[in-house]
């Protein structure tokens, strides 16, 4: 039990170089970081894989956010920690490992290449090391994230070949039903009095996503032709950047309104999925960028 929760192993380790290693790896389990690659899985990969990952991942939010609120574990004493940004979160399962495993686990196993299946490891053995080297999971919590995305991926795998066509096929109202029928759900059944605010805002962006997806896939059902590899990297950047860019505007709109809060939150993530599935594909159609 005390290396499950010991953190003093952690110091000697520390170096300015390592540091910068540990964010950058930590750095793919925030939100700015799904803020880029989600869309742009979408705009350049694959539609059907973009959206079993997403669902994947917002299912795995969810029952992360679910499970820190019901155990509401600790995190390591805050004189271990690098990393400021969790203070007020609960640490088992780790997020950070949990999302991690199930997000690339899972495209290792939609690409099917033993390539594919080593970037995972590397990437997920990275992304858990740096929660530990920064301070703020032990290893109780990032076994914890593990174990949980590895069984949410086995679940999913068999939802897929046993539910999933039946699901596809509902109506776009029927998905987006689901979604919100889920939030409330949510709201009404929070463990221990807490508020799931920041689970809902997943809930939030998966709506405005699956709203402009099914738009997308409305105006143009078939898989779409892509232009040269330069104009896809230039394409993705400018979708990137106006994506931050709407962001920003709306929360400043939201603030000059003095409508901030928790809807207006959620109103704000609901707009920006709407915009990497639906605007932003018919923008790049409209200019010619794909066919």
């Amino acid at each position: 039990m005390n290396f499950l929760h010991d953190m003093d192993w952690v110091l000697p380790l520390r170096s300015d170089g390592a540091t910068q290693l540990a964010n950058a790896f930590t750095w793919l389990g925030y939100t700015t970081f799904f803020l880029i690659a989600l869309p742009l899985s979408y705009w350049l990969w694959d539609r059907g894989r973009a959206m079993r990952l997403v669902v994947l991942i917002a299912i795995t939010a969810v029952i992360n956010g679910w499970l820190k609120d019901l155990w509401q574990d600790p995190r390591p004493d805050p004189k271990y920690w690098l990393d400021q940004r969790v203070a007020g979160s609960y640490g088992r399962p780790s997020g950070h490992a949990q999302v991690a495993i199930a997000m690339w686990f899972w495209i290792a196993y939609e690409l099917k290449r033993s390539w594919a299946w080593a970037a995972a490891i590397f990437i997920v053995a990275g992304v858990c090391l740096s929660r530990l080297y920064l301070g703020v999971h032990d290893i109780d919590d990032i076994l914890t994230g593990l174990s949980l995305g590895l069984i949410g991926i086995f679940i999913f795998v068999w939802f897929l070949s046993s539910t999933f066509d039946a699901i596809r096929k509902m109506p776009g109202i029927a998905h987006l039903a689901i979604i919100v029928a889920v939030g409330v759900v949510l709201f009404l059944t929070w463990p221990n009095g807490e508020k799931p605010d920041q689970t809902v805002g997943v809930l939030a962006l998966l709506f405005g996503w699956v709203l402009g997806a099914d738009m997308d896939h409305r105006l143009a059902p078939n898989t779409p032709i892509l232009p040269a590899w330069w104009v896809r990297i230039a394409m993705g950047i400018a979708g990137v950047v106006v994506l931050f860019a709407l962001q920003t505007g709306l929360n400043s709109a939201a603030h000059q309104l003095g409508i901030e809060g928790v809807a207006t939150s959620y109103a704000v993530a609901a707009i920006l999925g709407f915009y990497m599935t639906g605007i932003a594909p018919l923008a790049f159609r409209a200019v010619k960028l794909v066919r």
